[in-house]
């Protein structure tokens, strides 16, 4: 059995490349998530509000510089009309996600999350990047129930070069992570995986935060070049030993999620449209399969969902609410795992319950 997940055994098990040691970390991962999270998977609907943003990050598609892409900021009536949906569809949670986009004032989003509770009665993700405090409070004062912001990379010059500040004003996300959880949010973060400069040992940090931040959700997901940015340009890529260059590939994709279960039992860890993309035919089920126990289905309307676009290619842009409401279902079902219902929410048990190890 695994155990003793310092950093360097953390490391350890990033390198690793022989398939019986690796079959022992996906045994051992999904042991704990069914030990701990239940053989539910929970349904989140991904509404796109708005592909605005301010921020400049090198690896992002919605970047202030990309002029190439055409913006927009969906409707309150439509907001609320694709939770709707997604409360039809048996989801127990909306996901309102957007740029990092101030057009969007704090009393829209507070007047958003009310009209989603009233009509809809779901819970409400917030994804909106980094925002003053008072905004944050007076989110969860009109009822949001969870924020995700991730932290990217625990490494503070890798940070800064894949990540500039706003000029004039800039946040610190670990700093807001901390605010999140004392205003009683549930709180998510995540890194992406193979993003230029992120070396193993880097990944291996980044892991380790996930357990001392105690995240309620943990995304992670492959780093996919968009051509229409710096990194996808290969412009200021950060200069590191190559042989120490975490891939951004499938395999490791699925060691991080194995991790992540295992040193942070109890979180709500996604299979994402990001491993999705890059394995369409069964990404989706092997990350489900290897520890995670949650799926954001994308109930963004499929005009603005195609303007959406961190990174080209992504999986389902085309598709309706409708269809991958139905695949993601059958997909579920096929490895012997349901569909949660309720906001499935993190159940937090004691300490003693949260060393990940079987």
């Amino acid at each position: 059995m695994i155990d003793n997940l310092s950093i360097d055994n953390i490391e350890y098990w990033l390198r690793q490349t022989d398939n019986t040691q690796l079959q022992q970390l996906w045994d051992n991962a999904d042991v704990v998530r069914k030990t701990h999270v239940g053989d539910a998977v929970h349904l989140r609907g991904l509404i796109e509000i708005s592909n605005y943003c301010i921020r400049q990050c090198a690896y992002c598609g919605l970047a202030v510089t990309n002029t190439q892409l055409e913006r927009y900021r969906m409707a309150d009536d439509e907001i609320v009309a694709c939770a709707c949906q997604a409360r039809d569809f048996g989801y127990g949670t909306v996901v309102l996600q957007a740029g990092e986009d101030y057009g969007i004032s704090t009393d829209r989003v507070s007047q958003l999350i009310a009209k989603i509770k009233q009509h809809a009665g779901l819970a409400v993700t917030l994804s909106l990047g980094e925002r003053p405090l008072k905004d944050l409070v007076e989110w969860r004062k009109a009822g949001a129930d969870r924020y995700l912001l991730r932290f990217e990379t625990s490494d503070a010059d890798l940070y800064a070069a894949i990540h500039p500040p706003r000029p004039g004003q800039d946040y610190d996300r670990l700093a807001m992570l901390r605010k999140l959880r004392e205003l009683g949010y549930e709180v998510g973060s995540g890194v992406m995986i193979g993003i230029p400069g992120q070396t193993y040992r880097i990944l291996a940090r980044d892991i380790d935060l996930f357990r001392r931040l105690d995240l309620d959700m943990i995304g992670v997901g492959p780093y996919i070049p968009n051509p229409l940015t710096p990194l996808g340009r290969g412009e200021n890529v950060p200069a590191i030993d190559p042989d120490e260059q975490v891939p951004n590939d499938e395999l490791m994709t699925y060691k991080v999620i194995a991790l992540t279960r295992l040193v942070c039992p109890q979180a709500n860890i996604p299979s994402t449209t990001a491993l999705a993309t890059i394995n369409r035919d069964t990404g989706r089920e092997l990350g489900l399969m290897r520890g995670a126990n949650i799926v954001m289905p994308n109930v963004t309307p499929v005009e603005y969902r195609t303007r959406y676009e961190i990174y080209p290619g992504k999986a389902c842009i085309n598709e309706t609410a409708q269809a991958c409401q139905c695949c993601l279902t059958g997909r579920i079902h096929a490895i012997g795992r349901h569909v949660g219902s309720g906001p499935g929410g993190r159940i937090k048990s004691s300490p003693a319950d949260r060393t990940g190890i079987v």
